[in-house]
């Protein structure tokens, strides 16, 4: 398969548009522009918020006039991430797309089609002019990624349809009807450098090639996680020798698992062969642990130039509380009808060190709004104890499942209709906009589908090509379906 066999065509025609239009969270004026061209030259209703979403509204075809308008949703930003030896500039660069089989891939980078995918499936509905539909609105969200700023500041009138499909959902035959709420935490370490004592040799602990991943969707995968590995080993030489932290560097993105990450202390120079001897234990021992599901790492143990540490008692209780805070899953779904889905979790998801902070940022989901809070209390607590600043924000709820959907009903017989057998119907851990859509239009009828998309949020980030063209037919046929407005 090459790119000149990519079906439906109209799709990802727009998908190839989108990804030579730089789009990161909070940094999509481009995208937010080229979406708003998109509409003004083909004279359809095109609005933008103060947000910094943009709704197109296009008029029904003949004969499908009373139709009840259906909202379809996407997010225009993009996760950016890349290798570590790739040259890329997310902010100029476009994206560079190749097929691999029956998937399309980035050549070292995210490849966007999370939610870019979704974007492309909408303005190729804007575009055409033999698709049946009533009236539509095609919106795309601003900044989903990084805080859903864009579904945050939208005023609850921008949207006048009472359906929505959205289309950010990863895995194709599987109907989302409910997402977890979400909470991120911020914690900083202030502290004064200061000259490591004499005879100390400074070292460099490294770790690359993780498979990461969605710290939602791949938190039950039991992946490595970048952060939490390197700590365990350095908690483990400060319990037995005088180990002074100097820097921690790991992870990028709130919502990913992190995939690589650097740690700089420094030991007695006397203690310099042991901490290799136990180095080399050590990842023997994560390599087995972890050898089904990463198993591309790379370990890495170096001397460095000598350089300034954090306090002694500042940088124990870091690495402490970095070892005792919960990471991944912390409890199942108890309703049966959700099969054991995932129901709340936490994901250290970056640390970062500058001169005189240590800044460490974590996500806690939840599909039950009281346990969240109890996983959000769980991590500041643990980190009060040590000493940290503590706050927390970019709260959004959970989407509850609602049982009388009519949405919900025409997407489940259509596909069967269509493809012979049941989709799934089911919950999903990572957070949707339709948590946050559900607060400010509280009778819109939701449902959540997309194509397979595999390790979003990473560099492997890929697409499974048929699946675009099952999820374009499943869409317009349920265009064609929606019933007439009462």
């Amino acid at each position: 398969m090459n790119k000149n066999d990519l079906k439906p065509s109209c799709v990802f025609e727009q998908f190839a548009r989108i990804n030579q239009i730089p789009r990161p969270s909070k940094r999509e004026e481009k995208i937010i522009a080229y979406l708003k061209e998109f509409g003004e030259s083909r004279g359809l209703d095109t609005q933008v918020d103060e947000a910094g979403n943009v709704i197109i509204r296009k008029a029904a075809t003949p004969g499908y006039e009373n139709k009840e308008m259906v909202v379809l949703q996407s997010h225009s930003d993009m996760v950016c991430d890349k290798l570590v030896d790739i040259d890329f500039d997310f902010d100029n660069d476009p994206i560079q797309t190749y097929v691999d089989g029956e998937w399309l891939r980035a050549k070292g980078t995210t490849l966007g089609a999370d939610d870019g995918i979704g974007c492309a499936i909408e303005l190729a509905i804007l575009d055409s002019n033999d698709i049946k539909h009533g009236p539509i609105e095609c919106l795309f969200t601003r900044d989903e990624e990084t805080g859903m700023t864009g579904a945050f500041g939208m005023k609850p009138n921008f949207m006048k349809g009472k359906m929505l499909i959205n289309l950010d959902s990863e895995d194709e035959g599987q109907i989302f009807v409910s997402c977890a709420g979400g909470i991120t935490t911020y914690i900083e370490f202030d502290y004064t450098k200061e000259e490591a004592p004499a005879g100390m040799t400074f070292m460099m602990a490294s770790l690359k090639g993780l498979t990461g991943g969605h710290s939602g969707d791949d938190i039950n995968k039991k992946r490595a996680n970048g952060i939490k590995i390197l700590t365990r080993f350095i908690y483990m030489e400060q319990n037995k020798m005088n180990l002074r932290l100097a820097s921690f560097n790991s992870g990028k993105m709130h919502n990913a698992i992190p995939r690589d990450g650097k740690v700089v202390f420094a030991v007695e120079s006397s203690k310099v062969a042991e901490v290799k001897a136990d180095w080399a234990a050590f990842q023997e021992g994560v390599r087995e642990e972890f050898h089904v599901t990463d198993k591309t790492m790379e370990f890495g143990l170096t001397e460095e130039k000598a350089e300034k540490v954090l306090p002694e008692e500042t940088g124990r209780k870091l690495i402490m509380a970095m070892q005792g805070v919960h990471n991944g899953v912390f409890a199942v779904c108890q309703d049966e009808a959700l099969n054991n889905m995932t129901e709340t979790s936490s994901n250290i998801a970056s640390i970062k060190t500058s001169d005189n902070k240590i800044n460490i940022v974590a996500s806690q989901r939840s599909n039950v709004m009281s346990n969240l809070q109890n996983m959000a209390n769980t991590i500041r607590a643990t980190f009060e104890l040590a000493g940290a600043k503590v706050e927390q924000g970019d709260r959004y709820p959970a989407w509850k499942m609602n049982a009388e959907s009519k949405l919900t009903a025409i997407v489940v017989e259509t596909y069967k209709k269509l493809f012979g057998k049941d989709p799934k119907v089911l919950g999903i851990h990572a957070g949707l906009e339709c948590g946050l859509f559900s607060e400010k239009y509280p009778d819109m009828d939701m449902v959540s589908f997309g194509p397979t998309l595999r390790d979003v949020h990473t560099p492997d980030e890929r697409l499974y090509i048929p699946t675009v063209q099952m999820v374009w037919d499943h869409l317009l046929e349920v265009l064609a379906n929606i019933p007439e407005k009462k």
